[in-house]
């Protein structure tokens, strides 16, 4: 027969058993603080280029991350001579057509971006 002790003991061993697997799980849990403008070192026109990426970018691509959303994360995009995916030239000109005009499953954007917003998030994605 089980007392009332025993199951108050049991009950409190099992919370105490789940609160450490939570605390743990946390503990492995890698997310970042978003960093500021001036902790980036950021100028006016990153800066600019940063709210572009905000409001068009980042609910499809990671900036400061390897790991993707829907779309590729775009750590490093201009580190390599080559986009990852479509092995075109990482570069200010393939870059900006894919952000106007769209390529595979992203849209493009060259009807809601000025060309100055895009020169701005061109300019951003460099720090990237």
């Amino acid at each position: 027969m089980v007392t009332a002790e025993c199951r108050n003991r049991n009950n409190y061993l099992l919370t105490l058993a789940t609160l450490s697997v939570l605390v743990s799980g946390l503990a492995g849990c890698q997310a970042q603080r978003r960093k500021s403008d001036a902790e980036l070192g950021l100028n006016p026109q990153q800066i600019a280029g940063r709210k572009v990426y905000d409001n068009y970018c980042d609910r499809c691509h990671e900036p400061y991350s390897s790991s993707g959303k829907q779309g590729p994360p775009l750590k490093g995009v201009y580190s390599k001579p080559y986009l990852p995916l479509s092995g075109l030239p990482a570069n200010d000109e393939r870059i900006g057509e894919i952000v106007r005009y769209g390529r595979s499953k992203m849209p493009g954007f060259g009807q809601a971006l000025s060309n100055q917003q895009i020169q701005d998030l061109l300019v951003y994605m460099h720090t990237l």
